[in-house]
């Protein structure tokens, strides 16, 4: 028996119900086609998240030979690593952040989010519909990152197709022609990460490579670093803007209540990440014999967070099934929690920010102009296209 497939259309267009369900029964149960229990109570899973018991051990994909590129990135990557190998990268990284990249770079995104809203508007204007997604969702954020990472052309126009590919390998049963697909963009994704790190040590710039660089960080741990930033920055971003914007169209009233009332830019932005989390499953593996929620999790066995199902319980959010973009009490878990807490979180809310801002201003009457098209994925939630009109 498995409580929900995590391939069926109709679970992946509202998954709520059937986390709801869960919960009713209890915290932590078994799932059989994910192969590993879930955590569906909000305290469960902030308790897996927060666990020194549990910790991201990284197996490589396999047959490794065939997969070396993508291997390399996790290998490398501060999400990955546990203990002193990750408390030593990850105070590098933060270091670098903490140099003031999201404030240095405010200006630039509030700039980049209205140029790309006005071009999704004179689309509409002209052919009645245009498509949030291509014009705004995706490439705003891998913008963002390439301009953190002082990415260049031709690549940095590359990275989202990337990101894209890499992170489909996630997926429960990706299968072989996107694994395929997921390690050439990896290996793609090192070549010119090795090639940029290379530059920067002889041409250092205003960046977080060169940060990176100049606090002697090892060449394959930067290049893990930065397809973590990738990947986590950008799928995550997208999706925000991608179901978030669906959210308050599907709710009028709470997108009226922001367009009269920009000071619920930072409640509104905490709420969409909660109300339909672009991650929705994030695996840890024992390192002791532990429990979860009571729920027994032998040494080197896998347990997964239903970010999700946490982000929908009532135990955690009054009426958690409703979208406002006023509440004040929301202790949502979409940005992680405990030592992996995401590094990124501040130019991830400065970015859905700024979209919603720039929507605000130069789209306040934007309304659905067709169903959108869901991806077919469960980890990462989110949409192919969303089509508005005014």
């Amino acid at each position: 028996m498995h409580p929900f497939d995590p391939v069926d259309p109709h679970f992946l267009a509202d998954p709520y119900p059937a986390f709801a369900a869960l919960r009713a029964l209890g915290p932590v149960h078994a799932h059989a086609l994910l192969g590993t229990p879930v955590a569906v109570s909000h305290g469960a899973c902030s308790e897996l998240l927060r666990s020194r018991d549990l910790g991201r051990i990284w197996a490589d994909a396999e047959p490794a030979a065939d997969f070396p590129a993508f291997n390399l990135l996790h290998r490398n990557s501060l999400l990955e690593r546990e203990g002193p190998a990750h408390d030593r990268l990850r105070v590098l990284v933060a270091g670098a952040f903490n140099r003031g990249h999201a404030a240095r770079l405010e200006p630039w995104v509030r700039g980049l989010a209205g140029r790309l809203v006005d071009e999704l508007a004179e689309r509409i204007d002209a052919d009645g519909s245009a498509d949030l997604m291509s014009t705004v969702a995706a490439r705003l954020p891998v913008e963002v990152i390439a301009e953190l990472l002082g990415v260049p052309e031709p690549e940095r126009s590359a990275l989202r197709g990337w990101s894209g590919a890499i992170v489909t390998m996630y997926e429960p049963d990706p299968g072989e022609h996107r694994r395929r697909a997921a390690e050439q963009a990896a290996a793609d994704f090192v070549d010119a990460l090795r090639g940029l790190v290379a530059h920067r040590r002889a041409h250092p710039g205003d960046d977080l490579v060169t940060d990176l660089v100049e606090a002697d960080v090892e060449a394959d741990e930067l290049v893990g670093t930065a397809a973590l930033l990738l990947m986590a920055g950008h799928e995550a971003t997208v999706n925000v803007i991608g179901n978030g914007v669906l959210a308050l169209l599907r709710h009028p009233v709470q997108w009226q209540r922001l367009v009269g009332d920009p000071g619920l830019d930072a409640t509104a932005v905490e709420e969409l990440i909660r109300y339909d989390p672009p991650l929705q499953l994030f695996e840890r593996t024992a390192v002791v014999d532990t429990t979860v929620a009571g729920h027994p999790v032998p040494a080197g066995t896998k347990i997964a967070a239903l970010l999700g199902a946490a982000a929908r319980d009532p135990r955690a959010f009054d009426r958690p099934d409703e979208l406002d973009v006023g509440r004040r009490r929301n202790p949502h878990l979409g940005f992680g929690a405990g030592v992996h807490y995401c590094l990124g979180a501040p130019l991830a809310r400065l970015e859905v920010a700024a979209a919603l801002d720039a929507l605000r201003t130069r789209l306040p009457g934007m309304a659905l102009a067709a169903e959108p098209s869901r991806r077919p994925d469960f980890v990462m939630r989110g949409l192919r296209e969303l089509r508005l009109a005014v």
